[in-house]
């Protein structure tokens, strides 16, 4: 059933079809099994029932944003009694910056497929 609103998000996944077009909800479940660990996507709660899975993705993802900013904080005191070059340091600490906004993007694209995915539950 199409939803009543065709604006879509700017933060809507590219991999994912336009709510209401034609299979657009099995490319969202796609696109957020890609977001969890491999066995939970085999999960059948998971699996019949999208919006469940969009809410277990939006967890997944949350936490990742906490193991990135923790490796980000406190980079600068653990990595050097790793006796890491302070070269490698500075890449390393690079790479979490840029994980957390990647993480951060994705996490307002799932919230994005998370609330289309309702709305479609809340029109049944």
């Amino acid at each position: 059933m199409p939803l009543t609103s065709t604006r879509i998000s700017p933060d809507w996944p590219c991999q994912v079809k336009t709510p209401g077009s034609y299979d657009w909800e099995r490319s969202a479940a796609k696109w957020l099994r890609e977001l969890i660990p491999a066995r939970y996507a085999s999960y059948p709660a998971l699996i019949r029932h999208p919006v469940l899975l969009a809410r277990h993705a939006q967890i997944q993802v949350q936490q990742e944003i906490r193991v990135a900013r923790t490796a980000l904080q406190t980079a600068r005191t653990e990595l050097p009694v790793l006796g890491l070059p302070e070269s490698v340091i500075e890449h390393t600490i690079k790479l979490y910056a840029a994980e957390v906004l990647q993480l951060q993007h994705i996490a307002r694209s799932v919230r994005a497929v998370s609330e289309a995915l309702a709305a479609r539950v809340t029109v049944r």
